[in-house]
């Protein structure tokens, strides 16, 4: 059996660094980059929630044909996208875990998601306010270790441009995903930080029930892979355990 775990914005595989170390080596775990996070994005890619969501079902799609179903971690952004490739393709997978983001149709976006999601107004904010000087403090401030937030994918050429469409290509997502989303019936899990200021934890409560998931909340903010490595995995292997049984 194997595991493949999604970051989101502004992270890469280095969200999942310290979960993979305290999962052992019981199991194949494969923490993936997100075409425009680590490195610039392939010309041509269109960085649109469909397209990354193509993505990840090609890379779940090798990892399958080696092992056999698998079982689909995502936080943030990685979030998102783990819950409609759930819904899209659930013949890929053992279990789902998400958190940090829900599809909902009642969500209403973050205020930086929506300056993100203004034409114009997203690039003079990339620009102007979203600087080296700025980003890495801020992250830092919001509980990802300085080690992390001096690597974050803003810093990555172009990984702005995608953000900026990722993001506008998404927001209508509560309209157009929740639907399928409601259909899917896989083991699941919702993992969630207390204190998230950006997706508050009801948005958690109304996911889980959404995919009759367990909630598991961590005492911690929105990076829940950073704060508490530990108490994810845990979560995590016994999700795992639970869907194997």
């Amino acid at each position: 059996m194997s595991a493949l775990l999604v970051h989101g914005n502004p992270d890469s595989h280095l969200l999942w660094e310290q979960v993979q170390e305290s999962l052992g080596d019981e199991e194949e775990v494969v923490a993936v980059d997100l075409p425009g996070f680590a490195a610039p994005a392939p010309d041509g890619f269109p960085a649109t929630k469909e397209a990354y969501v193509d993505w990840l079902i090609e890379q779940l799609e090798r990892l399958a044909e080696r092992s056999g179903t698998v079982d689909l971690v995502g936080h943030d952004w990685g979030s998102l996208l783990v819950q409609r490739v759930a819904s899209v393709r659930p013949d890929l997978l053992s279990s789902l875990a998400a958190g940090g983001a829900a599809v909902d149709v009642d969500y209403p976006w973050h205020e930086i998601a929506q300056i993100w999601q203004t034409p114009g107004e997203g690039e003079r904010y990339m620009r102007e306010d979203l600087t080296d000087e700025v980003g890495i403090p801020y992250l830092i401030e919001n509980g990802v270790p300085e080690t992390y937030a001096k690597r974050n994918a803003w810093l990555v050429p172009g990984n702005k441009d995608c953000i900026l469409a990722l993001y506008r290509s998404a927001v209508h997502i509560g309209a157009e995903w929740q639907p399928a989303l409601e259909q899917v019936r896989l083991p699941s899990m919702v993992i969630w930080g207390r204190e998230d200021p950006y997706v508050p934890l009801v948005w958690a409560e109304r996911l889980a029930e959404r995919i009759e998931a367990e909630l598991v909340v961590l005492d911690c903010g929105h990076w829940w892979p950073y704060e508490r490595p530990r108490e994810t995995a845990e979560a995590l292997r016994r999700l795992w355990s639970g869907a194997r049984a």
